[in-house]
C-alpha cells in the first residue's frame, strides 16, 4: 500500500514536471484552458464551457469537456484539439515572444488549429492578430520554439 501511494505521488510530480516544461497555461487546480472545452470550439464553432464530470487528463494538465463524446473525441487524438502554444496568448507569444492570459471566448481556428487571444480592459488581441496575421503567425510559431527551450 505505502509502495503505491508513493508512486502515485512521483507520478502527479513528474505529470506536473511535464506540464511546466511544456508551458502549458493552467490554472492552479492544473486545468486549461480556463475549463472550456476543447472538443466544442471544433464541432461547434464557439466557446463552452465544460464539466468537471468530463474530465480527462494529458501531460500534466486537466481538460473538462461538456459532454462524454467530447472527452473521448479528445482522448483518441489530444493533439488535435489542444490550443497552439500551450493556450497562452497567440498573439503576444507571436508579438513578444511572451506569455499572456488569454480569455477563452475569444478563439479563431487557422488550418484545424486552434489559437486563444486575450481580450480584457478594451484590447482584444484577436483584432490585431487579424491584421497582421502573415507575420505574426510564423513569428509565433519560431517564438514557441525558443521558449520551449528556455
Amino acid at each position: 500500500m505505502k509502495k503505491g501511494i508513493i508512486f502515485i505521488c512521483l507520478l502527479l510530480t513528474s505529470l506536473q514536471l511535464v506540464a511546466q516544461q511544456q508551458k502549458i497555461n493552467l490554472n492552479k487546480e492544473h486545468v486549461a484552458v480556463e475549463g472550456y472545452d476543447l472538443v466544442a470550439y471544433f464541432t461547434e464553432n464557439k466557446a463552452v464551457k465544460g464539466n468537471s464530470m468530463y474530465q480527462a487528463t494529458d501531460h500534466g494538465a486537466t481538460y473538462y469537456f461538456s459532454s462524454q463524446k467530447n472527452k473521448e473525441a479528445f482522448e483518441k487524438n489530444s493533439s488535435q484539439y489542444k490550443p497552439q502554444y500551450g493556450g497562452w496568448c497567440a498573439y503576444a507569444i507571436g508579438k513578444s515572444g511572451e506569455y499572456v492570459e488569454v480569455d477563452p471566448k475569444t478563439f479563431k481556428i487557422i488550418n484545424h488549429k486552434l489559437y486563444l487571444f486575450y481580450n480584457k480592459y478594451l484590447t482584444n488581441t484577436l483584432k490585431l492578430w487579424n491584421k497582421e496575421e502573415a507575420t505574426l503567425l510564423p513569428n509565433a510559431d519560431k517564438n514557441w520554439q525558443t521558449l520551449g527551450k528556455k
